[in-house]
């Protein structure tokens, strides 16, 4: 329960937010494991500092902006889109630091979303004549940190499925045909989900059908991510992926199985890959154990580029967060590829609902970004 509360924010309270959030979207890329989190101070109307996190390991974005604003920072207002931490982790306390800087007030858009340390930094700060409130901008500010704070409160990733399709809902012809359905403009705007995403994930038949590489191959958005390759996460229950498959050869490949067949995995092993083995849930992988998995792993966002099977399990277990639909202005007929493969529905009150939250046009395509209503 977020008990810093203030309703009385001002037109400068939310600019100067507003400006925080620009600072913590600098980091969309290289952050994780860590939250997304900037921080701006104000002295006399002026900012004399901002920061972000851009990596984990490195200062957080309190530290960057209270450098910059040295002694300015005493008497002065921080804006935070995140409560300052008050533990050791990698780096000391960000409470701590504002404390010794002498600032006056510090304004968290929200507060951590860890129950276990939720609140403790605020109290600390308050416990030191520091006037705190939160929950200014919060919404936004959750929207940078969907994934984090998926990890923290549920205990899985923030799951986002995209799919290329054409207008009659088909991801390619019956032959397995599929490339490409959509154009080189709507393939772009895909590098940047993947380069925001922590995982990878797919399945064997789509390694099998397809030998995708599944990397961020845009140049400027691999080195916002400090060079660093999502992890490719392949549903293989059964260990049909041969150490030949091309996203092997990146690095960082995770293969999710339920039988035990040391031959393969050995193969498998050889090349690089990390295996997990998992129960088996109706004859597959369990999915949602096998998010739980991945959240232990410290993942927070993951991106589903799978066939019918795979979107179809995770959409029908209710393990989408959201879906990226790509529509070409194309139509594949009837006996093409569908984009979810689910149990035949008997009554109109099992469809499932969308709640749009985007849609543009993409090149010569459209891209509609929904979720589930659940």
């Amino acid at each position: 329960m977020n008990t810093f509360i203030s309703p009385e924010f001002s037109a400068s309270d939310h600019h100067y937010m507003n400006l925080a959030l620009c600072e913590a979207a600098r980091g969309l890329y290289g952050t994780s494991p860590n939250p997304r989190v900037g921080c701006v101070i104000v002295k006399d109307g002026k900012v004399v500092g901002h920061g972000a996190h851009l990596r984990a390991g490195e200062p957080h974005a309190e530290v960057h902006a209270l450098r910059m604003a040295g002694e300015q920072a005493a008497g002065a207002d921080a804006y935070v889109t995140l409560e300052p931490c008050s533990h050791f982790g990698r780096t000391p306390p960000c409470a701590d630091a504002l404390i010794k800087a002498g600032v006056r007030r510090v304004v968290a858009a929200m507060q951590d979303p860890n129950p276990v340390v939720s609140g403790n930094g605020l109290r600390r700060l308050a416990e030191h004549g520091i006037e705190v409130a939160s929950g200014l901008l919060e919404h936004e500010a959750r929207a940078l940190n969907v994934g984090f704070i998926s990890r923290m409160t549920r205990q899985r990733p923030w799951v986002r499925s995209k799919i290329a399709a054409s207008l009659d809902g088909k991801t390619g012809l019956s032959n397995g045909q599929s490339k490409w359905i959509t154009g080189p403009s709507a393939r772009q705007h895909v590098q940047q989900w993947r380069a925001q995403s922590c995982a990878i994930l797919t399945g064997v038949g789509t390694v099998l059908a397809d030998d995708p590489l599944l990397t961020v191959r845009d140049e400027g958005l691999l080195q916002a991510r400090h060079g660093v390759q999502p992890w490719r996460v392949i549903v293989d229950s059964q260990l049909r992926t041969p150490p030949s498959a091309a996203t092997l050869s990146a690095g960082r490949v995770l293969v999710a199985h339920a039988a035990s067949l040391p031959a393969q995995e050995k193969a498998l092993r050889n090349v690089g890959a990390e295996l997990i083995a998992l129960p088996v849930q109706a004859g597959r992988v369990d999915l949602e154990g096998l998010l739980q998995a991945l959240a232990q792993r410290q993942i927070n966002e993951v991106m589903v580029e799978a066939g019918a099977v795979l979107n179809g399990g995770l959409l029908h277990a209710g393990l989408v967060d959201e879906l990226l639909l790509y529509y070409a202005p194309v139509l594949l007929g009837g006996d093409a590829r569908d984009m979810f493969a689910m149990p035949a529905l008997q009554d109109m009150q099992q469809k499932i609902q969308l709640q749009t939250l985007d849609s543009r046009q993409v090149g010569a395509d459209w891209f509609v970004r929904a979720k589930p209503v659940k």
